[in-house]
């Protein structure tokens, strides 16, 4: 029996697609259509050395913006939210610790709701975790759109002077 050696470049694609494939199929809280998202009827506050104070949800984890994105055209959708998990109100409206900024409802495209602060749709990252902020001036690209995604900083606009990072050839882009 002849033997063909193994495409590295396919081993590659299957990987990335079995990941993918995993990462839509987690549940950290309310399931949006196309991806996770996470719940918290609160918005807190928290120091990170280097960034100030960051807005973080019930659990802790860090949140984010994109530059794409406001409470009028919500741009991350289906993939992008595999990634980036949309921040759900929950049952009751979503509070805010003092100084991190006014805190409203929007609708996403798809009939869901997400927390907004100061306008701006809130989202958590699928690769943090309480305490860990990654995601930070992070550019990817979902269905043909480049994002540059934000931590948010209490009382002011996104953070916007890190580094930009990316996952690889472009991100998590599809």
């Amino acid at each position: 029996m002849r033997h063909r050696p193994i495409n590295l470049l396919t081993l590659a694609a299957t990987a990335v697609a079995s990941l993918t494939l995993a990462a839509c199929g987690s549940d950290s809280g309310s399931s949006a259509a196309s991806g996770a998202a996470t719940t918290s009827d609160t918005v807190a506050i928290k120091h990170v050395d280097g960034l100030g104070e960051v807005l973080v949800d019930g659990s802790g984890t860090a949140l984010y913006t994109p530059d794409q994105d406001t409470a009028k055209k919500i741009r991350c959708t289906g993939e992008c939210t595999a990634f980036w998990q949309p921040l759900a109100p929950g049952g009751a409206k979503p509070t805010a610790a003092d100084g991190a900024g006014k805190l409203s409802v929007v609708k996403r495209p798809d009939g869901t709701r997400q927390v907004a602060a100061d306008g701006r749709p809130l989202y958590t990252f699928s690769e943090d975790s309480a305490g860990s902020i990654t995601g930070d001036g992070f550019q990817d690209e979902f269905g043909g759109r480049h994002f540059v995604w934000h931590v948010v900083l209490a009382g002011t606009a996104p953070a916007s002077t890190a580094t930009p990072t990316s996952g690889g050839a472009g991100g998590y882009g599809y």
